[in-house]
């Protein structure tokens, strides 16, 4: 298993970083999210090949963006 972290912006309360975590664990390979409403990071634990495109599409349709 691998981690990655995303900088993630617009997320100013609990619904938002549960909408993030939802959204990125729907993502082929995710097996983790952890997100820190405070600072914006989101740690991702994932196995294989993470496609980031894919990562990003998932925040980005969630109504998010990363940084």
């Amino acid at each position: 298993m691998a981690t990655r972290v995303y900088q993630v912006r617009g997320m100013s309360c609990d619904h938002c970083k549960m909408a993030v975590k939802k959204a990125i664990s729907g993502v082929a390979g995710v097996k983790d999210v952890e997100v820190d409403l405070a600072t914006g990071r989101v740690t991702v634990t994932y196995e294989g090949d993470l496609d980031d495109a894919r990562v990003r599409e998932a925040v980005e349709d969630a109504g998010y963006e990363v940084a």
